[in-house]
């Protein structure tokens, strides 16, 4: 079976389903794009952790790689195999003492667990064809981007709340947010942070 690979490319707000997230998939050596809407819980899962943020207490898909860890489970590989009346079908596959296990799973669980494992993500070719879409530099730039922008320009609007307070105070800022498991402002000062490290090193 011939497979393809993926990466995880980013989130946005869904253009067409309210207080949903559209995935966004991209094909290696391929400008094509596949979209997946998934639900807040799960982007939420895969945001956190595409952002590196360490959740006080861990999240359902953290419980189950520290699981898998302690036993001795490694997760090969992901496969997106199917696509039916717009929701798509993957199959996680799991090694343990050389012996190979499949398992059904939810698409946006499977993309969160690969993340987890850092493991690669398959799809066959049938299914960039029946999904596959091809952005322009403009519509990748609107479409793809929208959750990025949305942040930076919330980042600005709290930018002022940020501007008195000195690097050491951002950082435990930071650490009470996670540990309120306030994710959204953990990720706004965990950027304002980049941007000053990013300032402080430039010879301009």
């Amino acid at each position: 079976m011939e497979k393809i690979k993926l990466e995880v490319f980013g989130l946005t707000y869904s253009q067409t389903q309210a207080g949903a997230y559209a995935l966004i998939l991209s094909i290696e050596n391929n400008s094509q794009r596949i979209p997946i809407i998934i639900g807040g819980f799960e982007a939420q899962s895969i945001a956190i952790e595409l952002e590196k943020l360490k959740p006080p207490r861990p999240l359902t898909h953290d419980i189950f790689r520290n699981f898998a860890e302690v036993f001795g489970i490694i997760l090969k590989e992901v496969l997106i195999y199917k696509l039916e009346e717009g929701i798509f079908y993957s199959r996680l596959y799991f090694e343990k003492d050389g012996e190979i296990k499949e398992l059904e799973s939810r698409t946006s669980d499977a993309i969160s667990l690969a993340l987890r494992f850092n493991c690669p993500i398959y799809t066959i070719p049938e299914i960039v064809e029946k999904s596959g879409i091809v952005l322009d530099i403009k519509d990748e730039g609107q479409e793809i981007n929208d959750f990025d922008q949305e942040k930076e320009e919330y980042r600005k609007k709290e930018k002022s709340n940020f501007s008195h307070l000195s690097t050491t105070e951002l950082k435990l800022l930071m650490e009470e947010s996670i540990k309120n498991e306030d994710y959204e402002t953990a990720s706004l000062i965990r950027d304002e942070l980049g941007h000053r490290e990013k300032d402080e090193s430039s010879p301009f």
